[in-house]
């Protein structure tokens, strides 16, 4: 039985050689990390399909191509589906030892994308599902999707005297999706790279559907420095906003399990999006992350 630990790569493993370069994002654009480290891990036989969000608006603009393998838009609704198209044309063509991967922004995955993602899941294809969460459709405006946390200033979930900004709490993506039956499944953060390359290194090895979904901040829609951007997403985890775990053959495992969170107010109150928080809002945003810390530490450890 293979472990984690067989799966270890650390940054100077990585190549030199650079898939992703010459991206048109903003500065501290947390999602640019993602797909850059992606990339070196799953290697130069990639095949990218990105929907319509921030990484294909910066990457695809004539005569600059910032991916140097080959990458496609799809329709926002169908980068599941066209994971599975691409996968199955390049073994009819007899392509071998190549890797199939998707960079879908929250919004594109949890909300519009949703539908096609289940499909690819439910027929087994062999894919790499990366859905880099920066918690709003922030190519468009920075609108509430369905991963915005309680209390986010957006365009569509304003904040004042009457609501806290949004009402809702993130939708359970990766529970949702292990409820399906994947094969791998884990959850990440730019914040912590080394847990992100171990993952994205054995998702390469795994035969059948993978998802793997990474918190990746944006100082844009989040109202944060641009130099903070690695930081906030770390501030994250040990504020127990996000976990980093992994499910497998029927299984639940927390990577992370801290004694103790930071804080919540030292990761909120950088971000211009949560600066409105009263007390009565943060008191919510504990007690519904106490809740689920409580039932994984029962369950997954």
């Amino acid at each position: 039985m293979t472990r984690m630990s067989d799966f270890n790569i650390r940054p100077k493993d990585l190549t030199d050689q650079e898939y992703f370069y010459g991206h048109k994002a903003c500065a501290g654009c947390g999602a640019t990390i993602a797909v850059r480290l992606a990339l070196k891990v799953l290697g130069e036989r990639t095949y990218s399909v990105l929907p319509a969000n921030c990484m294909s608006a910066v990457s695809f603009i004539y005569p600059q191509m910032a991916f140097t393998t080959n990458a496609i838009i799809s329709p926002f609704a169908s980068t599941g589906a066209m994971l599975s198209g691409v996968a199955a044309g390049a073994r009819a063509l007899g392509i071998k030892d190549f890797q199939t991967v998707g960079f879908a922004g929250d919004g594109g995955t949890a909300d519009i994308g949703f539908q096609a993602l289940s499909g690819a899941i439910d027929r087994g294809d062999d894919i790499i599902y990366i859905c880099y969460d920066n918690e709003a459709y922030m190519n468009t405006g920075i609108q509430k999707s369905g991963l915005t946390p309680y209390g986010t200033k957006t365009t569509t979930s304003p904040a004042g005297e009457n609501l806290p900004g949004a009402v809702t709490h993130k939708k359970n993506m990766f529970e949702i999706v292990a409820a399906h039956g994947i094969a791998y499944a884990a959850t990440a953060s730019i914040g912590y790279p080394n847990d992100f390359l171990r993952k994205l290194n054995k998702a390469k090895s795994v035969r059948g559907p993978v998802y793997l979904h990474i918190l990746a901040s944006c100082p844009t829609g989040w109202g944060s420095k641009t130099e903070l951007s690695v930081q906030l997403a770390k501030d994250a985890v040990d504020s127990g906003l996000w976990y980093l775990a992994e499910y497998e053959n029927d299984e639940f495992k927390l990577n992370r399990n801290p004694k103790e969170f930071i804080p919540v107010e030292e990761y909120l109150y950088k971000q211009g999006r949560f600066k409105h928080l009263k007390e009565e809002d943060i008191s919510v945003i504990i007690e519904h992350r106490d809740k689920k810390w409580e039932k994984m530490r029962k369950t997954w450890l």
